[in-house]
């Protein structure tokens, strides 16, 4: 039987009570410092399209390029469409994706698959002919 999720002994009912200063002081530093510098003014639009999908006031996806911005409690239940560089990801916020980037849920490379090697490639294939008679 699995537990209840908590991020640093908080349940999930206290950090959605908490407000940003107070989720401020559980994070590591270096979300600690990005939200202090920049969630303020950068990230106001982002924030908004979340409250009010939250209320249920904004209809179309949320998609942003701030693959920068930490996931807060505000965002757990929303799926949030992240700029992957050549489109846009739909992630699914969850509970344990608070404190990391949406960055690292957004891959920017893909999967490499390749298909047969061609003529000339290998020394195997030097002697074939490359059209046939």
């Amino acid at each position: 039987m699995a537990g209840q999720f908590a991020y640093r002994g908080k349940t999930m009912e206290e950090l959605k009570k908490m407000d940003l200063k107070e989720f401020m002081n559980l994070v590591p530093a270096r979300q600690r410092r990005s939200l202090k510098r920049e969630a303020v003014k950068r990230y106001a639009p982002l924030l908004k399209k979340i409250k009010k999908a939250k209320e249920g006031a904004y209809k179309k996806p949320i998609k942003t390029h701030a693959r920068d911005m930490v996931v807060i409690p505000d965002m757990v239940g929303i799926t949030i469409h992240i700029h992957a560089g050549k489109e846009f990801s739909p992630i699914a916020i969850t509970e344990e994706m608070l404190g990391r980037y949406l960055g690292e849920f957004a891959m920017t490379r893909g999967r490499v698959q390749h298909s047969a090697p061609g003529i000339g490639a290998t020394k195997s294939s030097t002697a074939v002919a490359s059209k046939a008679k």
